[in-house]
């Protein structure tokens, strides 16, 4: 689409002090969106930027600091869902620890659970608890949450039933 709004990346609303004016950003997306007849939105990313030499994430973050970014998220959600549009947080299980691009390879993601549970499922959870729309699963082999070789977990049971749906409600 041209001639609509541009609205900055999400690491640059990372650093805005006044996070009530996040919550009116989602309504005004939500609005627009609307007027072209869109009722789901694929956001907010969040991704907790850990690595700065991420090619998928990097900018597309609110921060390097799981609080933050759950933080954010929220409020983009709250101004979306406000205003009846879907948000839907991704890439999960977490997309901000990898190297490789998943458009064009299989990151591996080498963390243990425990990791994942305390940093990148933080955001999710917060959302999920506060009744996001959606969620997006990433293209990502993660072995601590599905061991079998090579199994992406956008298409693993043990992921998106067991983790995602069971586990983080």
């Amino acid at each position: 689409l041209d001639n609509t709004i541009a609205y900055p990346r999400q690491m640059a609303l990372g650093a805005i002090q006044n996070d009530s004016l996040l919550e009116v950003m989602g309504s005004d997306l939500a609005e627009q969106m609307k007027m072209v007849g869109l009722h789901v939105n694929l956001a907010p990313v969040v991704d907790i930027n850990v690595n700065p030499n991420n090619p998928v994430i990097n900018s597309r973050s609110f921060s390097e600091n799981k609080e933050l970014v759950a933080d954010k998220a929220l409020r983009i959600m709250t101004g979306l869902q406000k205003n009846n549009v879907i948000a839907t947080a991704k890439h999960f299980p977490g997309h901000g620890n990898t190297n490789v691009d998943s458009h064009e390879s299989l990151p591996i993601i080498n963390l243990t659970k425990k990791r994942l549970k305390e940093v990148e499922f933080f955001p999710f959870k917060k959302l999920i608890d506060h009744g996001i729309g959606g969620v997006m699963i990433a293209h990502l082999y993660v072995p601590a949450l599905d061991p079998k070789d090579k199994m992406a977990s956008t298409l693993s049971e043990k992921i998106v039933k067991g983790v995602l749906q069971k586990e983080l409600g």
